[in-house]
C-alpha cells in the first residue's frame, strides 16, 4: 500500500515537473496546447499580427506614406502632422489593435473625371490609416506574392506596365493576333468582400488580423459631407487595394494558366491572346462565365471585344505594321491618339501665356511632363511624331515670350537686342499679326533660337528619346 502511494507521488511530480518545463519553453499550458492546436502552429497563427506591429516595419509604412505625399483624410490631419500625431495617439492605436478594438474612420470620397468621360470615386484614408493599411501589405505581401503568376504586372516587386506591353507585342508577333479584350465593370466598386475575406483566410490565420482588414473592407465613405455604408468593393486610394485585388484576380489567372492560354494582366485590365476567331468567341463566352460565377464581378460587355492588333489599345499604347521588307504580321509598338491628346493638353497648360508663371517655371514644369511621359513610353517608334510634337512646343515657348514683351516699344528693343536690324524690329514689333502667326514666323525663329532655349533649361522630346532608348 505504501509503495503504490509512493510510485503515485513520483508520477504526479514527474507530470507537474513535464508540465513546468513545457510552459517554460513555448509560454502556453500543455492542457490548452493539446485542447485546440500544437503550440508552433499556435505561435504561427499570432504572429502575423506581431509582425505588422514590428518597429521595422511600421517605420518603413511610416516613411513610405511621407513619401507618397498625398492629401489628408476626414480627420484632416495631412502627412506633415503625422509623426506629432502619432507620438501622442499611437499608444492608445497600439493598444486597440492588439485587443481587437480598433475601428478604422471613415474614407474621404473624392470624384476624380475619367479620360473617357464619367468619374471614378477615389476613397483617401487618414494618415493613421494609410500607415496601418502599409504595414499590413507590406507582411501580406510576401505570403501571397509567390503564388501570383508571371503574366501578372501590376503593383508587384519588380512588375511595371512595360513588361506587360512587350509581352503583348511578343504574342502577337509569335501569330497570336485574335485579342480577346475583356473588361470588368466597375471592378474595384464589385469586389465581393466575403469571397475576398475566404481567399485572405487561406493565407492569414490570425483572427485580430481578419477582423482588422474586414473592418477595412466595412470603412463607410464620407462624400458630399454624408456616410455611405459600403458592402462591396475595395477603395482605390488606400495602400492595401492593390493587393487585395491581386488576390481576387489570381483566380483569374490561376484558371486561364490552367486552359493554357496566353494572357497579360496588369490590375483589371487584362487581354488574352489566341490564333483563331473561333477560338477567340469561346475563350471570351466561357471566361466571362466564369468572371461572373465564380469571381463574382461583372463584364461590361458594351466594352468587351475580339480585336486585332491594329484596333487594340492597352495601357495607353496601340500596335501598328512594321512595315518590314518581306514580312507580314509583324507588329510594333506605337502611342495611342488618346494617349498623345492627353500629352498636349498637358503641354498646353504649362505653356498657356495668360498662366502667371515664370519662364524658368514653365520649362521646369515642361521637362519634368517630358521625362515622366518618356520613360513610360520609350518603348514606342515614335521619332517622328516627336519631331514634329517638339517644334510645336517651341513655337508655344516663343509666343509666351512673345505675349510677356506685350507693348510694341518693348518688343522692337528686344528684337534688336537679338540681332534684328532695326527696321525689320520696328516693323515686326508693330506687326498686327496675331501672336501666335509671329511665334511660328521666321522673325523669332531666327532669334529665339534651339541654343538660346536650351541655354535657359530647355530639353527636347526627340533629344531625350534618344538617349534613353
Amino acid at each position: 500500500m505504501v509503495s503504490q502511494q509512493k510510485r503515485r507521488a513520483e508520477r504526479t511530480s514527474q507530470a507537474d515537473w513535464n508540465e513546468r518545463a513545457h510552459l517554460c519553453q513555448t509560454g502556453v499550458p500543455r492542457q490548452e496546447a493539446t485542447s485546440f492546436e500544437k503550440p508552433a502552429q499556435r505561435h504561427l497563427k499570432m504572429d502575423v499580427l506581431h509582425q505588422i506591429l514590428r518597429k521595422e516595419n511600421l517605420s518603413y509604412a511610416f516613411k513610405h506614406v511621407l513619401s507618397n505625399k498625398g492629401s489628408a483624410g476626414v480627420d484632416g490631419i495631412g502627412t506633415d502632422q503625422l509623426k506629432d500625431h502619432l507620438q501622442l495617439h499611437w499608444p492608445k492605436v497600439r493598444e486597440s489593435i492588439e485587443y481587437g478594438r480598433y475601428q478604422p474612420q471613415a474614407i474621404l470620397g473624392v470624384s476624380i473625371p475619367k479620360r473617357n468621360g464619367g468619374a471614378r470615386i477615389l476613397g483617401i484614408p487618414t494618415t493613421t490609416d494609410r500607415m496601418l493599411q502599409q504595414a499590413i501589405h507590406q507582411v501580406l505581401s510576401p505570403m501571397f506574392e509567390p503564388e501570383f503568376s508571371a503574366f501578372s504586372y501590376g503593383f508587384r516587386p519588380n512588375k511595371h506596365a512595360g513588361q506587360a506591353i512587350l509581352q503583348s507585342l511578343s504574342y502577337i508577333n509569335q501569330g497570336y493576333q485574335q485579342i480577346v479584350n475583356i473588361d470588368l465593370k466597375s471592378f474595384f466598386d464589385e469586389v465581393n468582400h466575403d469571397h475576398l475575406m475566404n481567399l485572405i483566410k487561406s493565407k492569414v490565420t490570425d483572427p485580430r488580423v481578419i477582423r482588422l482588414i474586414w473592418r477595412y473592407l466595412r470603412s463607410p465613405m464620407q462624400f458630399n459631407g454624408k456616410l455611405h455604408k459600403r458592402r462591396q468593393g475595395v477603395p482605390q486610394g488606400g495602400p492595401l487595394s492593390p493587393l487585395l485585388s491581386n488576390i481576387v484576380l489570381n483566380e483569374l489567372d490561376q484558371e486561364l494558366e490552367r486552359r493554357g492560354l496566353r494572357f497579360v494582366r496588369y490590375a483589371d485590365d487584362f487581354s488574352i491572346f489566341v490564333k483563331t476567331p473561333l477560338a477567340a468567341h469561346r475563350v471570351k463566352r466561357r471566361i466571362t462565365l466564369f468572371i461572373e460565377a465564380k469571381l463574382h464581378l461583372k463584364v461590361n460587355t458594351k466594352k468587351s471585344a475580339i480585336c486585332k492588333p491594329l484596333n487594340y489599345e492597352y495601357l495607353g499604347y496601340a500596335f501598328e505594321s512594321s512595315y518590314l521588307k518581306g514580312v507580314r504580321g509583324h507588329y510594333q509598338l506605337v502611342v495611342s491618339k488618346a494617349s498623345l491628346t492627353t500629352l498636349k493638353y498637358k503641354i498646353k497648360m504649362i505653356t498657356r501665356k495668360t498662366i502667371p508663371m515664370s519662364f524658368d517655371e514653365r520649362i521646369a514644369r515642361l521637362n519634368l511632363l517630358m521625362r515622366g511621359w518618356l520613360q513610360y513610353f520609350k518603348f514606342a517608334s515614335i521619332q517622328a511624331k516627336l519631331k514634329a510634337l517638339d517644334g510645336w512646343v517651341r513655337n508655344r515657348l516663343r509666343y509666351c515670350i512673345w505675349h510677356h514683351w506685350k507693348k510694341p516699344k518693348r518688343r522692337v528693343k528686344n528684337l534688336i537686342r537679338l540681332g534684328v536690324v532695326p527696321d525689320m524690329a520696328w516693323q515686326w514689333g508693330h506687326s498686327r499679326m496675331g501672336g501666335w502667326a509671329v511665334s511660328c514666323s521666321p522673325i523669332l525663329g531666327t532669334t529665339i533660337t534651339l541654343e538660346r532655349l536650351n541655354q535657359r533649361g530647355y530639353l527636347s522630346f526627340l533629344d531625350y528619346y534618344l538617349k534613353i532608348r
